[in-house]
C-alpha cells in the first residue's frame, strides 16, 4: 500500500502507567505532585495529550484511590497549562489464578470491580479522554489476566459516551479493533472513534512492521490513531506511526530510557519524539488542534 504520512502529528505522553517501574527509575512520578508536575513539563516540551494513571505515594504501587485521581486533576487545571487530559479507565480488571493445578479462586493481587466503580473518577474529574482497553489478554507474567469481557466493556463505553467523555480505544491486538468497530456499530461508541495501537506488550501484537500494518489497515479510514512501542523501539515507533498516517505515544510508561545507560524525563522523551517528527517534514500540533479535531470539550469537574 502506498504511504499515507501524517503531517500534522499530536503527541501523548504516558507519565506513570501502572506497571512495576517505581524502582527501576526514580524520574518515575510516584506522588501526585510529582506526577502532576512531570505531566506539565511534557506539555511544554510538546504533548497535546497527557495520559495519567495515580501511585501510591509511598509504595509506588499502581492504585486506584478516587482523591489521588482528583488531586493530579487538579493540580494540572491549576497550573493553567493548556493540555488534554487523559485518564486511565483500564484499572479494576485484573486476575491472578492460583498454580496451574489449582487455579481457583484467584490469589492475592487480584483486582475486579464492577463497571461503575471502574469509570467512578472519570465521572467525577471529567477528564477530557479516557481509555478503554478493549479486550482480555495474557498480560505479561504467567497468570495474570487482563479482563475486559464484552459486557463489560459496553458497559464502561455507554457510561463514557453518556459523560462526554471520548474513549481513547486500547487496542493490543487485531481482535480488539475487531470489537471496538462492533462497540461503535451497536451505537455504544460514537464514530469517528480514536485508537491506540499498542505494540509490543507481551503477549499482545508484537512489535514488527508487519503486524504494526496489519493493525493500522484495521482503524477504520475516518477514524483516529495514534501507536507506541514498548522500550528500545519507542521512538522506532514514533517514524512508523507517522509514516502509516497516525500520531505517537511516548512517556516513562512505555519506556524508562532515553538513551543506552541515560534514564530519561517524560519531557525529554516528548521533545525527542518532536524532533523526530519534525525532520521527517511533519508539524507538532497542540491541544487547541487536538481538541478541534477530535472534537474534545474542556471541562472542570463536577461540584
Amino acid at each position: 500500500m502506498p504511504l499515507a504520512m501524517n503531517k500534522e502529528v499530536f503527541i501523548t505522553c504516558a507519565v506513570t502507567g501502572s506497571g512495576g517501574t517505581q524502582d527501576r527509575s526514580h524520574h518515575v512520578p510516584r506522588s501526585p505532585a510529582q506526577i502532576a508536575d512531570s505531566a506539565i513539563a511534557a506539555a511544554k516540551a510538546g504533548a497535546a495529550i497527557v495520559h495519567c494513571h495515580v501511585r501510591d505515594p509511598e509504595t509506588g504501587k499502581p492504585s486506584r484511590d478516587l482523591g489521588l485521581y482528583r488531586e493530579v486533576t487538579d493540580r494540572i487545571r491549576e497550573s493553567q497549562t493548556d493540555v488534554v487530559l487523559n485518564l486511565t479507565a483500564g484499572m479494576g480488571g485484573d486476575i491472578i489464578f492460583g498454580p496451574t493445578e489449582n487455579p481457583m479462586p484467584p490469589i492475592d493481587g487480584t483486582d475486579m470491580i464492577g463497571a461503575a466503580e471502574r469509570v467512578e473518577h472519570i465521572a467525577q474529574c471529567l477528564p477530557e479522554i479516557c481509555t478503554l482497553d478493549c479486550g482480555t489478554m495474557n498480560f505479561a507474567e504467567a497468570d495474570y489476566v487482563m479482563t475486559n469481557t464484552p459486557g463489560m466493556l459496553t458497559a464502561m463505553g455507554r457510561m463514557m459516551t453518556h459523560l462526554g467523555v471520548k474513549p481513547e480505544i486500547e487496542a493490543f491486538d487485531t481482535g480488539h479493533l475487531w470489537y471496538a468497530k462492533q462497540l461503535v456499530a451497536d451505537g455504544v461508541l460514537e464514530s469517528p472513534a480514536l485508537v491506540q495501537l499498542c505494540m509490543g506488550v507481551p503477549w499482545g501484537a508484537p512489535d514488527d512492521l508487519n503486524t504494526f500494518m496489519a493493525m493500522v489497515n484495521n482503524v477504520p479510514d475516518d477514524w483516529t490513531f495514534s501507536a507506541f512501542g514498548l522500550g528500545r523501539n519507542e521512538m522506532a515507533y514514533v517514524a512508523a506511526s507517522v509514516l502509516a498516517g497516525g500520531n505517537v505515544r511516548v512517556g516513562l510508561e512505555d519506556n524508562l530510557w532515553l538513551d543506552k545507560g541515560v534514564l530519561a524525563e517524560n519531557w525529554q522523551l516528548v521533545e525527542r519524539a518532536g524532533s523526530i517528527i519534525e525532520n521527517m517534514g511533519a508539524r507538532v500540533v497542540g491541544p487547541a488542534e487536538v481538541r478541534e479535531k477530535l472534537g474534545l470539550q474542556k471541562r472542570a469537574p463536577k461540584g
